[in-house]
């Protein structure tokens, strides 16, 4: 809340809190009217305020971790989750954290034990969900104030609204009130963004919600839908959140599991067609196969035989030379024959001859 919300507006109260720090009653009158805000929903608060008085950030971290330590001694486990409100630029988270990690280090110190704890933000306006990518570097957690986020969105008060809803739901158009059901289309749309974006920057950051949505069952499981951690509420919603959210997650489980039943049905499907498809093929494919068979017997007849031709006219080429050689002698010795016979047969006619 703006600093001038904690401070008195009447005379009674501000010569009593003149006495209480020793200031004039005219001092504390002009430090109050310094202070006020016209509109302070969109003023001076949150991570503005640290900023411009580092000891407000100073005092709190300090109480909480102190707080952390007495009870971590005892025997408690404790993990504390310091949560830096309505961040938009990254560097004013780097400038609250640089405070807290200052102050744990010194309350470590002088209680001589340390406690595990993170650093986070609350996501509240739409320049932090637009750039959840950078905070999430320093960021180890967000908290989705959905509060201030519908009213930074919408840019309408939310102590204001009533009177604008009466006029809005009566023309048609809201169908609900944005501060009682998270506007899916509008703000859930920033917070699936800030989601993404801060999960690509630190996978394992944690997410959860902060405000009266925690305890709208509508909102409940939109936030289960985005993949969000854990849900925070006024504590008379608590049992109201917790429904929603086994409610959420049984729809869940039967939505996986008629998803499941419809892809097995796609699967045999595709089987079914697929064994068509390879019987149709097999069809077509036989009797091309059969031809191809045959004129591979066919090939393989016609290369034997090839192969014997080739053969025999190997064996040819061998054995001409021998049989010419044959011939040869043959003839030499029939004409030697010839000759040896012609012989005596001349002598006996020569012989007549004489006689």
């Amino acid at each position: 809340p703006p600093l001038h919300e904690f401070l008195p507006h009447d005379d009674a109260g501000a010569a009593e809190l003149a006495r209480a720090t020793g200031k004039s009653v005219e001092r504390v009158k002009q430090r109050i009217a310094d202070l006020h805000e016209s509109n302070p929903m969109l003023g001076h608060r949150g991570c503005r305020l640290g900023i411009s008085y580092p000891e407000i950030t100073e005092m709190q971290s300090r109480a909480i971790l102190e707080a952390a330590c007495e009870v971590a001694e005892e025997g408690i486990d404790v993990k504390p989750e310091i949560m830096i409100p309505l961040v938009g630029h990254r560097k004013e988270l780097e400038n609250q954290e640089r405070i807290v990690r200052a102050v744990a280090e010194q309350v470590f110190a002088d209680k001589g034990r340390k406690v595990k704890y993170l650093v986070g933000t609350m996501i509240e306006v739409p320049r932090g969900a637009l750039t959840a990518d950078e905070i999430a570097k320093t960021a180890e957690f967000f908290s989705f104030g959905t509060n201030d986020l519908t009213q930074t969105t919408y840019g309408i008060s939310r102590d204001d609204v009533g009177t604008v809803l009466a006029s809005y739901k009566q023309k048609d158009i809201y169908d609900t009130d944005p501060f009682v059901s998270v506007d899916r289309s509008g703000v859930g749309e920033l917070m699936k963004i800030a989601v993404a974006k801060g999960r690509s920057t630190r996978p394992n950051i944690k997410l959860g919600i902060c405000g009266e949505h925690g305890g709208d069952p509508r909102s409940v499981e939109f936030c289960h839908e985005i993949g969000l951690d854990y849900v925070s509420c006024s504590p008379y919603r608590i049992p109201i959140a917790r429904l929603a959210a086994g409610q959420a997650a049984l729809k869940e489980a039967k939505g996986a599991k008629a998803a499941t039943a419809k892809v097995a049905t796609k699967a045999a499907t595709a089987r079914t067609a697929t064994a068509k498809a390879a019987s149709k093929v097999a069809s077509k494919v036989a009797p091309v196969r059969a031809k191809a068979r045959a004129a591979l017997t066919n090939g393989k007849l016609a290369k034997r035989g090839q192969a014997a031709s080739a053969k025999a006219a190997k064996v040819g080429r061998t054995v001409a030379p021998v049989a010419k050689s044959v011939a040869k002698s043959a003839m030499r010795a029939v004409s030697k024959a010839v000759k040896t016979a012609r012989g005596p047969a001349k002598k006996s006619a020569r012989g007549r001859a004489r006689a």
